[in-house]
């Protein structure tokens, strides 16, 4: 290996550990944190690694705060929200790849830009003449204004990128439209399927703005959970901690395990086929 390519791959390695450090920073202190009595994290100077383990922080998450209920909420509007957006973003990525729409792509772009706040107004006001505040039903469809996008975007850069050429034969061959995309397309697609369900899982699961507004007092989600123990709970920050973290371990541990997954669906599309 030339000189220059080690000092081309140096010059990376610490680029990217510039840019992660801070966030690794924050991960650890939230773990030192979480595992601390409220004597050492209120220490001067502060101790990073105390002498004895705090665990009663994580026991007492599950013991209080109803945190069972929480997560189990968390999993329904998670689940539900990315179950209807696959179910719609499929056929609608493979609709606007195939017919080259791109005014629409572009429509989906800026829907995935918008902030969400943007919809809560009216969406709250809605939900609110239907009678539906407080239960599970307005945030799920809530949700779907993150995950759709999600899965119209990244699935429209997967058809775009994979061969015509075998849903032209089987048309030649008599198959229907319906035929093509759920035999052919879909198939070849399931990369691209996978990484999409793992985008709008993380970005439905981590989102806080449509529950703590749309929410009522039994049906919040973990995030939700984790703020109000923030309001009510300001200087416990061990059991705030830990909290924080548990919420944040479910969509961790799956980045972690399909993180070449992400990759390949955020590049998707940059080399189209033939």
């Amino acid at each position: 290996m030339s000189m220059r390519k080690v000092l081309d791959t140096l010059g990376l390695w610490f680029a990217a550990l510039v840019l992660v450090s801070p966030a690794v920073l924050f991960f650890l202190w939230m773990i030192s944190l979480s595992l601390k009595f409220e004597v050492d994290n209120a220490a001067y100077p502060p101790i990073l690694i105390p002498e004895r383990f705090a665990w009663k922080n994580y026991v007492g998450v599950f013991e209080s705060n109803r945190f069972g209920l929480y997560f189990v909420n968390s999993l329904i509007v998670t689940g539900a929200a990315t179950t209807l957006a696959l179910l719609v973003g499929v056929p609608a990525g493979y609709g606007i790849a195939r017919m080259r729409a791109t005014k629409s792509a572009i429509v989906v772009l800026i829907a995935r830009m918008t902030p969400g706040l943007s919809y809560l107004i009216p969406l709250f006001l809605l939900f609110q003449w239907l009678g539906l505040m407080g239960t599970l039903v307005p945030q799920i469809i809530a949700h779907l204004v993150i995950t759709v996008p999600i899965v119209i975007w990244i699935m429209i850069g997967y058809f775009e990128s994979t061969p015509i050429e075998l849903e032209e034969a089987a048309v030649i061959d008599g198959a229907s439209r319906w035929d093509v995309f759920r035999y052919v397309a879909l198939p070849i697609a399931r990369p691209g399927i996978t990484v999409a369900f793992i985008l709008a899982v993380i970005f439905s699961w981590n989102n806080f703005i449509f529950g703590v507004v749309l929410a009522g007092r039994e049906t919040r989600t973990l995030p939700v959970a984790v703020y109000n123990m923030l309001s009510f709970e300001q200087l416990s920050w061990g059991p705030l901690a830990a909290a924080a973290l548990i919420v944040t371990l479910p969509v961790l541990v799956l980045t972690v395990v399909a993180q070449r997954q992400i990759v390949a669906g955020l590049t998707a599309g940059a080399v189209k086929g033939g």
